[in-house]
C-alpha cells in the first residue's frame, strides 16, 4: 500500500526516473511520466524500449521522483511490474497524458503500460 506522501508525489505532475535492469545486469535509468492505478505506479513506454525490454526479461523496477516545486522531497518506490496493452493501457495513457499536458495522449505511435506492484516505498522531506 503506498503511503499518502508517496502517493501525493505520484499522482502530481512530478516526473519520475525509472530503472530497470539491463542484459548485463547495469542499470539503466530514464525520466518519465508516471500515474496511481489503485496502489500501483503505472508508466508509459513503447513495447520496443529498452526499458521494455529489460522488463520482460526482468521484471524488477524501480522509481524515484521529486516534487516539482521542491526538489528536497522526493519517493522511491521497488517492485515488479505487469505488461498492459491494448484500451485498458490507453485509458491509462490517456489519465497520465492529462495529467502533464491537458490532453489525451496522440495515437500513431505503439505504446504500452507497466504497472508497478510496490515491495518498499519511501517518502522523504529533506527540507
Amino acid at each position: 500500500m503506498l503511503s499518502p506522501d508517496v502517493r501525493a508525489l505520484f499522482e502530481g505532475p512530478n516526473y519520475a526516473h525509472v530503472a530497470t535492469v539491463g542484459p548485463d545486469g547495469s542499470p539503466h535509468s530514464v525520466p518519465l511520466w508516471v500515474g496511481v492505478e489503485g496502489d500501483r505506479i503505472a508508466f508509459l513506454t513503447g513495447p520496443g524500449s529498452r526499458k521494455a525490454r529489460n522488463l520482460a526479461r526482468d521484471p524488477r523496477v524501480a522509481l524515484s521522483i521529486t516534487a516539482h516545486d521542491n526538489p528536497f522531497t522526493m519517493a522511491t518506490v521497488r517492485g515488479t511490474v505487469e505488461l498492459l496493452d491494448g484500451e485498458a493501457a490507453w485509458e491509462i495513457i490517456d489519465r497520465i497524458s492529462r495529467k502533464y499536458t491537458g490532453e489525451p495522449y496522440p495515437r500513431g505511435e505503439e505504446r504500452v503500460v507497466f504497472l508497478v506492484e510496490p515491495a518498499h516505498a519511501l517518502a522523504v522531506n529533506f527540507g
